[in-house]
Formats: structure tokens, sequence, C-alpha cells
């Protein structure tokens, strides 16, 4: 089975809600956007965001120039139903991350669990060429992977974990590290997931 036929399983026979890394409340991650000091017109990117709430959240705080990617049509519909009227205020875009071609420059860029699902070098390698495409010179890149000590596997997939240095080394000398934090996340079924939450300036 290729990747997208994979997830558009997994969104067709399951509820948002029930997914492992479902989150009632994105919390981390709109504290990282935040903390970037984007203006809230500042053209902002969720990678992998499928069904996330994060849109949700980001609207009410009065981001303007939202864009949702997902490789699933079924994980941005539930996303898009879920909104309502206020789904036409969001960018969606229907693509894999390792062959996505940016429509434009990003001030933010955030990525919640996509990166660590890549486990060939050459799918790092083509999200990296993406992320430096489609990141603005001076923006900054929020992105959370499970961290060192936690699952080994998500949706029945294997996984690579990540630390700082780890994930450092792999996007390279043009990002530069401002902060770091980590995370249990409670799945629906009750279990603690180790997460590694990281934000970088994209410098060159």
């Amino acid at each position: 089975m290729d990747r997208k036929q994979h997830w558009e399983n997994v969104y067709t026979n399951k509820s948002p809600l029930e997914v492992s890394w479902y989150q009632t409340e994105p919390r981390l991650s709109l504290e990282l956007i935040r903390a970037t000091g984007v203006d809230r017109d500042a053209p902002v990117i969720d990678v992998g965001g499928g069904a996330s709430v994060l849109v949700d959240r980001l609207l009410d705080a009065g981001y303007t120039h939202l864009s949702v990617l997902d490789i699933s049509g079924q994980a941005l519909a539930h996303a898009r139903k879920r909104l309502g009227a206020r789904a036409d205020r969001v960018e969606w875009l229907e693509a894999d991350v390792t062959t996505f071609e940016p429509p434009r420059p990003f001030r933010v860029w955030h990525d919640r669990a996509v990166f660590h699902f890549l486990t060939e070098p050459n799918d790092r390698r083509q999200y990296i060429a993406a992320l430096q495409h489609g990141l603005q010179i001076g923006g900054q890149l929020v992105i959370a992977a499970f961290a060192i000590g936690g699952p080994l596997q998500c949706s029945n997939l294997d996984i690579v974990q990540y630390d700082a240095a780890k994930l450092s080394a792999e996007l390279g000398t043009g990002f530069e590290l401002i902060e770091e934090k980590g995370e249990l996340h409670d799945t629906p079924s009750g279990k603690q997931q180790k997460f590694g939450y990281y934000r970088f300036l994209h410098r060159f």
C-alpha cells in the first residue's frame, strides 16, 4: 500500500477523535507559533494538519492567511466539515509533502508528526527541499516528532525518533534552533507518547 492510500484508509475507517495523535487542544503548537512573533496576517502553513483543530484555534486567535497541507483528502474533508463556513478562510492543499511545490513562501511552517514518518533518507531530503523552498528566509519552522525513548511506530508504520541534535543535523546549517520543549501526549486510548517540539529560524 502506498503512503497516500494508507492515510486515506485511516481517515475513512476511523473518526479523527479516535486516532492516537488527536489533541483536544494543540497547546504547545499554539505556544510556539505565537512565539515566532509573526503578524496575524502572515502566511502560515500546517503541514500534515489533516483533521487537527490547530487551524480552528489559529482562526480563533485572528490569523488570517492559513494553509493546511495533508496527503489525505479524507482528513481535510473532516476539518472542512467541522469548520463549516469558516473553511472558506483557509487554503486546503492535498499533497504528499515530499513532492509538494509550495505555492508561495510562508512565514511559519508547522509540522506536528509528519517528518518522523519519513524513514527513507531520500524522503527526508525531498521534505527538506520543499521546506527550504516554502519557508521564507527569516521565517520559522515549528516541528514536533517522537522523542528519543518515545514510540517506535505509529499507525502501524515505523518512525524515526529525534532529539534536538539529531533533528538539527537532518535540517542542516541553514536552520538555527531557537527553542525546544517536551510533551507527554495522552492518546485517546489512554497511552502516553513522548514528543519533542522544536522552533527553528530559517537563516539561509
